[in-house]
């Protein structure tokens, strides 16, 4: 198991390699998206927070998923076109991965463990789930997808 949230590697939606790693020194928000949920609207939150922040050393980081009412089902070119025409997105976004279970991306196995939900829960329960990293790589904070990005605002300043 990986120390630190910087031994992860992952793809870019365009399929490119990246690395959390490119991210050391900021701190993260670690978002599970998807694009046909009761909570999308939050992308405008999202990317409200990733740009009154980004001179300061924030980013989001997007990872759709498609394991919650299958509320994901567009292909990578999809994803990225309705996160530019929709809502503008400028922050990463990234592959497609599984948040839970056997085929969880090993990120987010890692992220759950380092904070777990309620009562202990390593699973994710729905999209929009988000996980707060500080400039030294530690999970902070996990908000559940109630949770606005307007409302975690001043947990993100803290850290900044």
């Amino acid at each position: 198991m990986p120390a630190t949230i910087y031994d992860f590697d992952v793809k870019h939606l365009d399929g490119s390699d990246a690395a959390i790693s490119d991210y050391k020194g900021k701190v993260l928000l670690v978002v599970n998206v998807a694009s046909k949920c009761g909570f999308t609207p939050q992308y405008d939150g999202l990317e409200a927070l990733h740009r009154k922040y980004a001179d300061q050393g924030f980013v989001v980081l997007g990872f759709p998923c498609n394991q919650f009412g299958a509320q994901e089902p567009g292909d990578a070119a999809e994803i990225a076109n309705f996160c530019s025409t929709s809502f503008d997105v400028t922050f990463p976004m990234f592959q497609k991965v599984d948040v839970n279970g056997a085929g969880a991306h090993p990120l987010y196995k890692w992220i759950k463990g380092k904070k777990p939900g309620f009562a202990g829960s390593r699973s994710i329960k729905w999209n929009f789930t988000k996980f707060l990293v500080d400039r030294d790589g530690n999970v902070t904070a996990r908000f559940g997808p109630q949770d606005t990005p307007a409302s975690i605002d001043r947990h993100v300043a803290k850290l900044l």
